[in-house]
């Protein structure tokens, strides 16, 4: 594999300190609890892909993407092969109030998890470090 980054994107939504989280059934990061996100389609911007992918994992219609932080991420296999390189554009999001999620796509579940409650998932480093920063703004 080559080490050229392949473009994905993922969406940060918060609701009263609970952070919108999904079960991953495929890699990168299967059986983890992620933000809703993928990889970006042919000519989308990373926004676009943000926005694209939250409904498609959770069935909401999100609004006004930020950018919140980029990261390179590789993951290698026991032998020091590379095995995916991503280039994460992680993006706050708005939403509906009363807009209920829903597990889809390639989300096994969801749920609304808060700081502490994440700390005890299985996580991404990039997940909970998004999570403690905007915990710690917010305070």
């Amino acid at each position: 594999m080559t080490s050229n980054p392949r473009p994905a994107s993922s969406a940060i939504l918060e609701r009263n300190g609970r952070f919108l989280l999904v079960l991953r059934s495929n890699p990168p990061s299967a059986d983890m609890y992620a933000f809703p996100g993928g990889r970006a389609e042919e000519g989308e911007t990373p926004a676009e892909a943000a926005l694209r992918e939250f409904k498609e994992e959770t069935g909401i219609s999100a609004r006004n993407p930020r950018l919140f932080e980029t990261y390179d991420l590789r993951s290698h296999a026991a032998d020091g092969t590379l095995t995916s390189h991503f280039l994460l554009s992680v993006v706050l999001v708005d939403a509906d109030e009363d807009a209920v999620a829903e597990a889809a796509d390639d989300a096994a579940a969801i749920g609304w998890y808060t700081l502490e409650e994440l700390r005890t998932l299985p996580v991404p480093a990039s997940v909970l470090e998004c999570v403690e920063r905007l915990a710690a703004k917010n305070a």
